[in-house]
């Protein structure tokens, strides 16, 4: 349920007004999808809600169904300006997963298309990026730009991992989208490595030891 001319009192919007209230009228949120997984994409989203938006029900991606991401997704898309930068395998296993990260980070923003006054990202900071930010530890869990990008940069991601799956049906990426779950590791165990799996992640580079 949205409301444009709702003044947000739910306390993921009320932690973003507070920057709003120092001066910063255009708040943008940045968060990732997939740093911790063994195979796929990470991927970063930057959100811009637009003014007096209030969507009801954003919080953190990991504490929602996926119904209730899908459902997010949509709302937010629709009434917010929003980036997506995705990095494949082949560069995280070239720079790293935190460079990579980074990357996606840098593309998601300068796909947002909108001035910003200030930056809020989730834990990471971004030096080659020139406006003001402010890493925020479980940013997620706190503010409703950062927890927005969550939501799209998650979906965005589980949807990639869907497709990744008939391609590379053996390893069950549209259940557990390339986390390390025992099925996962049941899975790369028996078949070892596909195409996306980050080899310069451990078990995938213990398995090609042998």
């Amino acid at each position: 349920m949205i409301s444009d001319n709702y003044r947000p009192v739910d306390s993921y919007f009320a932690f973003d007004n507070k920057f709003r209230q120092e001066g910063y009228s255009v708040i943008a949120g940045i968060d990732e999808a997939g740093r911790g997984c063994l195979a796929g994409p990470v991927v970063s989203a930057c959100v811009s809600f637009r003014d007096d938006v209030f969507i009801e029900g954003i919080r953190d991606s990991k504490e929602l169904s996926s119904e209730e991401r899908e459902s997010l997704f949509e709302e937010i898309i629709k009434n917010a300006h929003f980036g997506i930068g995705i990095v494949d395998v082949n560069v995280i296993d070239r720079i790293n997963i935190l460079e990579a990260t980074r990357l996606a980070m840098i593309q998601a923003f300068k796909k947002l298309g909108k001035q910003v006054d200030i930056l809020l990202i989730d834990a990471v900071a971004l030096p080659d990026i020139k406006v003001p930010q402010k890493s925020i530890i479980k940013g997620d869990q706190k503010s409703a730009v950062i927890a927005a990008a969550s939501i799209i940069a998650k979906v965005t991601r589980d949807r990639i991992m869907c497709d990744c799956h008939k391609v590379y049906s053996n390893y069950g990426f549209h259940k557990h989208k390339g986390y390390a779950t025992k099925e996962h590791l049941s899975a790369l165990r028996k078949f070892g490595p596909s195409p996306i799996h980050r080899k310069s992640f451990s078990p995938v580079r213990e398995l090609m030891l042998f």
